[in-house]
């Protein structure tokens, strides 16, 4: 993914490849994948449903809710089915860094197994990268430093190698 728009604009054609969904929904769902520290307004939301839709990769009904008010329901077309796929298929390195490989994997179905393997690998290298930094930066920390920092440091190796691990596993199961 390019940008931010981009990026979430995937995520909207993946959740709405899936079952046309509101507003709100579609809020929620998104912030699911993307965890409570990067929240998503409806200021954000809304703007970018709207330039889907005059792209003709969504389109809006009215629906009733349980508050038997009127709700606008957002669902899929072929173009965006389209989309949804092409952007799926494209790779580049933004989608194993940390903000791109969340949501891709989030939708991974659609994705050719030969380009899941670049990702995972990708995501592999980025993160076999990170830990060495990580391991450097403790070997050297001079004494005194932090103990916080350093024990945050320790943490992040220990999550880094988890991950790896699991990417291995991902990657054998894929290329069976």
């Amino acid at each position: 993914m390019r940008s931010r728009a981009e990026s979430l604009e995937f995520a909207l054609l993946g959740l709405l490849a899936q079952s046309p969904l509101h507003g709100y929904e579609l809020r929620k769902r998104i912030s699911a994948i993307f965890g409570p520290f990067r929240a998503l307004s409806f200021s954000v939301l809304y703007p970018q449903l709207r330039r889907m839709l005059e792209a003709g990769l969504i389109q809006e009904t009215t629906g009733e809710s349980e508050s038997r008010r009127s709700r606008i329901v957002y669902a899929i077309t072929k173009a965006g089915n389209d989309r949804f796929v092409e952007l799926a298929e494209s790779v580049n390195s933004e989608a194993w860094e940390d903000d791109g490989f969340e949501i891709r994997f989030a939708f991974f179905s659609p994705t050719s197994t030969k380009n899941r393997i670049r990702i995972l690998e990708g995501r592999h290298r980025r993160l076999q990268e990170k830990a060495e930094m990580l391991r450097v930066e403790l070997e050297r920390s001079p004494s005194g430093i932090d103990k916080y920092l350093e024990e945050w440091r320790r943490h992040s190796l220990e999550s880094a190698m988890r991950e790896i691990a699991w990417l291995e596993d991902m990657i054998k199961t894929e290329r069976k």
